[in-house]
């Protein structure tokens, strides 16, 4: 069997001691490049020139996005580490498996080289969305995203009034905002507007460093048992949110909340790379990624012929529709007003079922005075009108998705104006 490898390591005398070594052993395995830093290994990974790559610990710049680069482009990763229990643990929470001693002999090496090659397959698996995470898929919390079509049908409106019914059951629960488009959670929660949660999350997982107590600290307690973690401040800030790490920053929520609400952006087209000639960005990547591992799915949508057309239209390229995802439709704002003569939750569901052959919905009566009083306060539902027939309906829901037919009193807790850091 003939590996080619690439070389990244810090320590250049190091670095030609082991390409010469690798060559005299009778393994077939050949240093095809020495790359000098990320950028150097990047390029010649997308190159092709090689099938594994022998990087060193210490290298700089070196973290999950680039290890999920390396593996996109089928390269198996074998990283050189001092024998430090940190330091393997950072490099598996980086997505790098396999390990080898600093000081170890050129054999050693190349036998792991070989098992990597082997185990990746010969011209590599397919690309894997995220680089693999020994820690990830334990948590034990259920991850609800929130999803609407294009325009305004409310889903942030949802997913937080959602979240804080859930709390209100006596459950923990995180509000994620994840909308690469128009973040608006932190506004209605009444936080400012001047740092990003979900952009320090997957800064943190970047770096091998993120945990359940830092995610704590870097969410906001707005409500007892509920913490929000904000959204990008400006639309441009989507590349910080990648999907290569949002596979670690959803794992730890799961650990450490009973449920995780992620409001997502409307658009999910997974078409980016058509306009790319190498690994494209993909701003939908959040969404889209979120929608494939939510244990449920709330599909929102404005109750008046517009919002339905775009929901009918749109509901149908959700990446869990037919892969076994189960999804609830909510309809929100429902009023007589909108839809014309005849009770309006009767003809929202006759159009549902006709046309997007959707049996069930939850209808959301129209309350433009909570409504208004909740955003003018940054406050919840809940705590601006515990009766609303609005507010009941997404009670109601909450109960549902958290099995618990009783109702509970949600405990009352003024809103007010906190800094948020990132």
């Amino acid at each position: 069997m003939n590996v080619t490898v690439l070389t990244a390591i810090s320590d250049s005398r190091r670095e030609a001691e082991l390409a010469a070594g690798l060559h005299d052993t009778d393994l077939g395995v050949t240093v095809v490049r020495r790359c000098v830093d990320v950028a150097d290994l990047l390029a010649a990974g997308a190159a092709g020139l090689a099938q594994a790559v022998v990087l060193s610990s210490d290298l700089r710049r070196l973290d999950r996005a680039t290890v999920h680069r390396l593996h996109d482009t089928g390269l198996a990763v074998v990283a050189l580490a001092p024998d430090d229990q940190a330091t393997h643990e950072r490099l598996r929470r980086l997505g790098i498996e396999v390990v080898v001693a600093d000081g170890a002999v050129a054999a050693r090496v190349a036998a792991a080289v070989v098992g990597a090659v082997r185990d990746h397959g010969p011209a590599g698996p397919p690309a894997p969305p995220y680089p693999a995470d020994p820690e990830v898929g334990g948590g034990g919390g259920r991850l609800v995203a929130v999803w609407g079509a294009a325009g305004a049908p409310g889903r942030s409106v949802v997913a937080v009034n959602l979240a804080s019914e859930l709390a209100g059951l006596g459950h923990s629960a995180l509000c994620v905002d994840l909308d690469t488009y128009s973040a608006a959670v932190a506004q209605l929660v009444g936080l400012l507007d001047d740092g990003s949660g979900v952009a320090a999350a997957c800064r943190a997982a970047n770096a091998g460093s993120l945990d359940e107590s830092m995610l704590r600290r870097l969410s906001v307690e707005v409500r007892p048992r509920l913490r929000v973690l904000t959204g990008i401040t400006a639309a441009h800030r989507w590349p910080e949110i990648r999907p290569a790490l949002l596979e670690v920053v959803v794992d730890r929520a799961r650990r450490a909340f009973d449920f995780v609400v992620v409001d997502v952006g409307f658009c999910v087209e997974q078409d980016e790379e058509l306009s790319y000639d190498t690994v494209a960005p993909r701003r939908n990547g959040a969404a889209v990624s979120v929608l494939r591992a939510a244990d449920l799915t709330i599909a929102v949508a404005a109750a008046d012929p517009v919002g339905i057309a775009r929901f009918v239209g749109a509901v149908g390229d959700l990446p869990t529709a037919g892969q076994g995802s189960p999804h609830l439709t909510v309809i929100n704002r429902v009023r007589r007003s909108a839809i014309g003569r005849g009770d309006p939750a009767q003809q929202i569901a006759l159009a549902l079922g006709r046309y997007a052959d959707i049996g069930e919905a939850v209808m959301v009566p129209d309350d433009p005075s909570t409504a208004d009083a909740a955003i003018a306060t940054g406050r919840t539902w809940a705590e601006v009108a515990p009766g609303s027939p609005a507010r009941q309906a997404l009670a109601g829901l909450a109960r549902r998705i958290a099995g618990d037919p009783a109702p509970a009193a949600a405990p009352r807790w003024r809103g007010r104006l906190m800094q948020v850091r990132s």
